[in-house]
């Protein structure tokens, strides 16, 4: 290593918190990060596993060498020592030309083993060779190469059970736990819901979607959620609020109903004011030109139907497209209400008994959101 990569390292992404459980974990990264010592990161998926390993190894004298994680549960184990230790051309069927490893793409940095508890035992005797003498051989080569890289591991699984049921070796786990740091789930920390969501609002952002805004009441009822897919649930929930929401701040009804406290039930929706009665719309869909003014009509013109009468609802003798009829319907009292409401979308969507994600859908659905859409201050 060169002088530079000895000099002290530089701050790191540091797992976002400021509970007691998170600021044990991230003392632990600042003291175990200049060592080159094994560590096995365990806790249940989506806590944030590989945030501590990318941290420790940002934090390390190897920062400015590579960091390469490898999920070993989700390669085959049959590729999964060629993905490891790279294969020599011809080794076997498919492998036409030489290819390096993922600890010899690491070398001098730190290569992940994520999910290191569903490596097959075949493997796990390997890794061992690898851990104990630190060379290792491409698949179909002879010859030895050694290595210099930081090994972290993680893990969801428990392993001393299966330890006990003889699918993990017991030599491979105290070779690898050698500093343990055990990450945990976002129930048992949920005062630090806050600034996860403050911070991973600022990552959607950050790729190109709108900022995440939750009002009081929705933080109260994810507060009192269980989170089974800890932080990786909730990096996906604000991004679909992102979506949702628009920029608009979410109220309790914009979450999905699993995030909704027990027995909560939406407020109830103001009745629809008598200017958007629908007897009203039936007669200016008429011709009645005394209505007129009274409603904002469509730039294009609406599709030409039968329509039926006002006051006693009778087909007209040739039939009519019902279904037209009622998007035509539909179409100009939302066009009332958003005129009605100064172009607010949340206030029309009161106005017309709707959720307003409901509303923006059918904004879209009419084409409305182009010209109209800008200008309902979604």
């Amino acid at each position: 290593m060169s002088l530079k990569d000895t000099m002290a390292p530089a701050a790191a992404a540091l797992p976002t918190g400021q509970s007691v459980a998170i600021q044990r974990v991230n003392r632990l990264i600042r003291q175990v990060a200049a060592y080159d010592s094994n560590v096995l990161i365990l806790g249940e998926s989506g806590t944030g596993k590989e945030v501590v390993a990318r941290a420790i190894h940002d934090s390390s004298p190897r920062r400015l060498r590579p960091f390469i994680p490898i999920n070993c549960g989700a390669i085959p184990s049959e590729l999964l020592e060629s993905e490891l230790f790279g294969h020599e051309k011809g080794s076997f069927t498919g492998a036409l030309s030489t290819r390096k490893g993922r600890f010899e793409l690491a070398e001098g940095g730190t290569i992940f083993l994520d999910e290191i508890g569903d490596m097959n035992p075949v493997m796990q005797v390997k890794l061992l060779r690898v851990l104990q003498e630190r060379v290792y051989e491409r698949v179909g080569s002879c010859s030895s190469q050694h290595c210099d890289v930081r090994i972290i591991a993680a893990t969801h699984r428990n392993l001393e059970e299966r330890i006990a049921q003889g699918t993990f070796r017991e030599d491979l786990y105290y070779r690898l736990n050698v500093v343990p740091v055990e990450m945990p789930p976002l129930r048992e920390r949920l005062a630090d819901l806050p600034l996860l969501i403050a911070t991973l609002g600022a990552r959607v952002e950050a790729n190109g979607g709108t900022a995440v805004r939750l009002l009081p009441e929705a933080l109260s009822a994810l507060q009192q959620y269980r989170w089974p897919g800890n932080v990786r649930e909730l990096a996906n929930l604000l991004e679909r609020l992102a979506i949702q929401c628009a920029g608009e701040p979410a109220a309790v009804a914009d979450l999905p109903a699993r995030y909704q406290p027990a027995g909560w039930i939406a407020p109830d929706e103001p009745a629809v004011p008598e200017s958007l009665d629908p007897l009203a719309e039936l007669k200016l869909l008429e011709g009645d030109p005394g209505d007129a003014a009274a409603v904002v009509a469509p730039a294009a013109a609406l599709p030409a139907t039968p329509l039926m009468a006002a006051a006693g609802g009778d087909l007209p003798p040739g039939g009519l497209d019902l279904r037209a009829y009622l998007e035509n319907l539909e179409r100009r009292l939302i066009t009332q209400a958003l005129a009605s409401a100064g172009g607010t979308v949340a206030q029309a969507a009161r106005l017309l008994g709707l959720r307003r994600t409901t509303l923006v859908e059918k904004l879209r659905k009419y084409d409305l959101a182009g010209a109209d859409l800008s200008a309902t201050g979604t």
